[in-house]
């Protein structure tokens, strides 16, 4: 094991362009993290079929996020990039994990109480149910130190760690007990026409959302025609200015300057010099990386070869603990012929 924390992350392939928030809140906090510890990315693509899904739609979209955390920085030979579904062991461990999962603490899950509200009994799966103990599976397979999350999955780390201390508690020392990483709300990016709103792949409505993969031009529009308000001061004031507030931290975030210098050059200035700044600055760092993912996309089969390669280093670690678990509740190994 490198001498390196050991880390574990991941991204649903649920869209075919990530956005904004995504780019800010994971990718370039995993670009950083992948310097100083052992990480593991990965697409999950096991969690995006507990909705229903498009079979081609799912295989092109895993394609498209592996090539944007690739443009993205995310370097494959710094960090184990792989798709979830290439690694058996994550199925078969969860499987393990369901059978020392409690029903009720299941069912007390916040994420699938709020989904399953929102789409009744009939329209829920056993797969959203047991989402949560797929994602223990993810993180306990590769002896993972670190789980960097933001604050709607601390529940699921924390039954991870559950899981892990009763594992070990009834079947000896198998799991690594995984620490939490809570990622600061400081960048949280708003939607563009309700600053309320977090920004989501899910979103009723796109024009809120910044695509990492859209046209300048869309980008562009989306960005001048952003909420803010009368007042005309470009001031950080989350509360009562929210939507030049969001402005301001995606300007910050992109351009690694601070509000208060933003809030200096723009002082005395309309919103739309501000905006057109922000035009600028998502234009300067997205295009790179748009013109990178094709190129990536523009030749499948060696994107699909590296992925491959990493599946193999993630299994060869994998399979060990997946191995440990088997004996330790007692599963009979198969013997070679």
């Amino acid at each position: 094991m490198s001498s390196k924390p050991r880390l574990y992350s991941g991204m649903q392939p649920s869209a075919e362009s990530l956005q904004i928030g995504n780019y800010i809140g994971a990718l370039l906090n995993w670009k950083a993290l992948q310097q100083t510890h052992d990480a593991y990315f990965s697409i999950v693509d096991l969690h995006a079929i507990t909705v229903a899904q498009d079979p081609a739609l799912l295989r092109e979209n895993t394609r498209r996020t592996a090539a944007q955390y690739i443009a993205a920085g995310i370097d494959p030979s710094a960090s184990t990039l792989y798709v979830q579904s290439h690694v058996p062991a994550h199925a078969q461990l969860a499987w393990v994990l369901n059978t020392i999962t409690g029903f009720g603490e299941a069912s007390r899950m916040t994420q699938f109480k709020d989904k399953s509200a929102r789409q009744g009994t009939d329209a829920t799966t056993v797969g959203l149910f047991a989402y949560p103990t797929l994602m223990a599976a993810d993180i306990l397979l590769y002896d993972t130190q670190i789980v960097p999350v933001g604050e709607d999955q601390r529940q699921h780390v924390e039954l991870t760690r559950d899981l892990a201390e009763r594992f070990n508690s009834r079947f000896g020392p198998t799991f690594t007990v995984p620490e939490v990483s809570i990622v600061r709300d400081t960048a949280k990016i708003y939607d563009l026409q309700n600053p309320a709103a977090k920004m989501s792949k899910s979103a009723e409505s796109h024009a809120g959302v910044i695509w990492v993969l859209d046209e300048p031009s869309v980008t562009a529009k989306k960005i001048m025609r952003a909420v803010t308000d009368a007042d005309g001061g470009v001031v950080f004031d989350r509360e009562n200015k929210p939507g030049v507030s969001n402005l301001l931290t995606i300007y910050s975030v992109m351009a690694e300057r601070s509000v208060q210098s933003l809030e200096d050059e723009y002082a005395g200035r309309g919103y739309g010099d501000l905006k057109k700044g922000l035009v600028e600055v998502v234009a300067g760092t997205f295009g790179p990386i748009r013109e990178r993912v094709q190129e990536l996309l523009g030749d499948p089969a060696e994107l699909e070869r590296l992925l491959a390669h990493n599946a193999e280093r993630a299994a060869s670690v994998a399979d060990v603990t997946l191995a440990r678990a088997y004996a330790g509740v007692g599963l009979l190994p198969r013997t070679s012929q």
